[in-house]
């Protein structure tokens, strides 16, 4: 790792679960990570790095406003160093039947999904291709691959986020810049997807469910693959999961 001495991970979307999993990961190996989500509590995630001897800087920032994703990226570059590993992370899953998808509804899921991505992998992209390295890993879904009944917004969005990790992927490849997409199959232990999918929690055991830390292992695989093997789409699923 060429870019300093604590090299920076960005974490996009540093959620209670998977986010902060991918970010508590990271800073294990040495990266200083930045924690950023739009709002919520970021304090616990960075408690948790630095009290096992890692850094974070929280910042909370919204993904879809492009002013406040370049003043992101222009503080951590040059207030902590430059970004190493960018991770996507943003969420965005609802559930609606067609009739009550609202216009609102369907335009945020998609700044959420796709847009946001764009932004935020447009600006790690421009920072990267000077010095041609770096890593940038987009969070898909089982959506990113199908639509299922009541995920029309999402599954849109997903299919977005999905192509614009192959565009870029195809043209940073060869520039250095290692660009992944992690289809997540399944449900990630969380209180949100127990509200989302209250029967697949009560008909699965634990192994029956995705759970973070193990699932943030897998972007840390992705990153420290060498250039001459580099995986673009990696899918994880439990055992039991249907597919």
């Amino acid at each position: 790792m060429s870019l300093g001495v604590s090299p920076v991970c960005l974490v996009v979307g540093a959620g209670e679960n998977l986010g902060a999993a991918i970010a508590r990961r990271f800073a294990r190996e040495g990266f200083h990570v930045a924690a950023t989500r739009r709002r919520g509590d970021l304090g616990t995630l960075a408690g948790q790095i630095r009290a096992a001897g890692g850094a974070c800087t929280p910042i909370h920032s919204d993904a879809r406003d492009e002013a406040a994703v370049q003043a992101l990226f222009e503080q951590v570059e040059s207030g902590i160093g430059p970004v190493r590993v960018l991770v996507f992370n943003v969420g965005g899953n609802v559930r609606f039947p067609i009739a009550r998808t609202t216009a609102q509804v369907y335009r945020k899921v998609w700044e959420m999904c796709a847009f946001g991505g764009f932004l935020a992998g447009r600006e790690a992209a421009i920072r990267m291709l000077p010095r041609g390295e770096g890593t940038i890993l987009f969070t898909g879904a089982t959506a990113s691959l199908r639509g299922a009944s009541g995920f029309a917004a999402f599954a849109g969005g997903k299919h977005a986020l999905r192509a614009l990790a192959q565009s870029m992927a195809r043209e940073l490849g060869p520039k250095g810049i290692h660009v992944a997409h992690v289809v997540i199959d399944g449900p990630i232990e969380s209180d949100a997807t127990r509200r989302l999918f209250p029967d697949v929690f009560a008909a699965r055991g634990t192994d029956g469910i995705l759970q973070p830390d193990d699932i943030a292992e897998i972007y840390w695989q992705l990153h420290s693959q060498p250039r001459s093997a580099w995986s673009f789409e990696t899918d994880v699923r439990t055992s039991v999961e249907p597919w």
